[in-house]
């Protein structure tokens, strides 16, 4: 048995999950090897953990609402226009972008609910997520070597939805799909739904949107599914460190969207894979030593 999570385990682990999560780091990654960099007896195993997890995910889940919360409503009263039309009306740059986000939503959705069990117990140990973190700094790299069109200035300017819904059904799906890639540890959610949107054509900003809306829904749904647990008896003790988890994730999830959607308007995600690769060998080193 372990004892529950502290206050200030609580705390550094929010505060990462909600900076790690956006930035296409992996938080699930940086979540595993945590606690093994600092000795904490936490594995990611723990009953008590992954109720906390559900905390400081579903945090994250809000925050990215409500942070896009305009995109939101345009996009609801969209998808409320093609359904009454039961069609998308032709221009209705909400109502496709919104089936867009349920085409990639889907596929990911129901790859998630059946492997990952699998993936976290097979996954599950702090070498593992530093070794795929790794393999995520490469991933980011190669997916800016082989980009579709290179940055250019001004790309942020205009309306950004109208841009993004231009997708095809095939591509949204494609890169929605490739979500469930971040139930590995190390495998970075954002970067691989960032990297899809520049294999297809966004540019940097635009795929960072992206990614952040189509992660919500599936953040939002993982976590209201554990939920319960967290009321129940797997919750006991680690209620109030998961609050105060789920409201320091709150706070850096805000600013690190914010943060990362000016940083691409002229920026490419090189520097992320340059610290995974980084990160990942020091402790893949470390911990093979330790």
């Amino acid at each position: 048995m372990h004892d529950p999570i502290s206050y200030g385990q609580a705390v550094v682990l929010g505060l990462t999950q909600g900076i790690a999560e956006p930035f296409p780091i992996s938080s699930l990654g940086h979540g595993v090897m945590i606690p093994r960099v600092f000795g904490w007896d936490i594995h990611q195993g723990d009953k008590f953990f992954i109720t906390f997890l559900v905390a400081t995910h579903l945090a994250t889940a809000i925050v990215l609402f409500f942070f896009f919360l305009r995109d939101w409503m345009r996009i609801f009263r969209g998808l409320g226009r093609s359904l009454r039309a039961r069609e998308i009306p032709p221009g209705d740059d909400d109502a496709r972008l919104g089936w867009l986000l349920v085409a990639g939503t889907v596929p990911a959705g129901i790859l998630g609910l059946a492997l990952e069990g699998k993936l976290r117990h097979v996954f599950a140990s702090s070498a593992s997520a530093a070794a795929f973190l790794i393999v995520n700094g490469i991933l980011l790299l190669f997916f800016e070597r082989l980009r579709r069109r290179p940055p250019k200035p001004g790309d942020y300017l205009g309306d950004s939805d109208e841009r993004i819904a231009k997708l095809t059904w095939r591509q949204a799906v494609a890169v929605g799909t490739a979500q469930a890639a971040a139930l590995i540890p190390g495998i970075s959610r954002s970067g691989i739904t960032m990297g899809g949107g520049l294999m297809v054509g966004l540019s940097n900003e635009d795929a960072a949107r992206y990614a952040f809306l189509l992660a919500t829904p599936i953040i939002a749904a993982a976590a209201a599914l554990k939920l319960p647990e967290l009321f129940g008896p797997d919750g006991e003790g680690v209620r109030g460190p998961a609050l105060v988890g789920g409201l320091c994730a709150a706070v850096t999830t805000y600013f690190a969207v914010k943060f990362l959607l000016k940083y691409f308007e002229s920026n490419r995600l090189t520097p992320f894979g340059v610290y995974c690769i980084v990160v990942g060998t020091i402790l893949t080193i470390v911990f093979a030593v330790g």
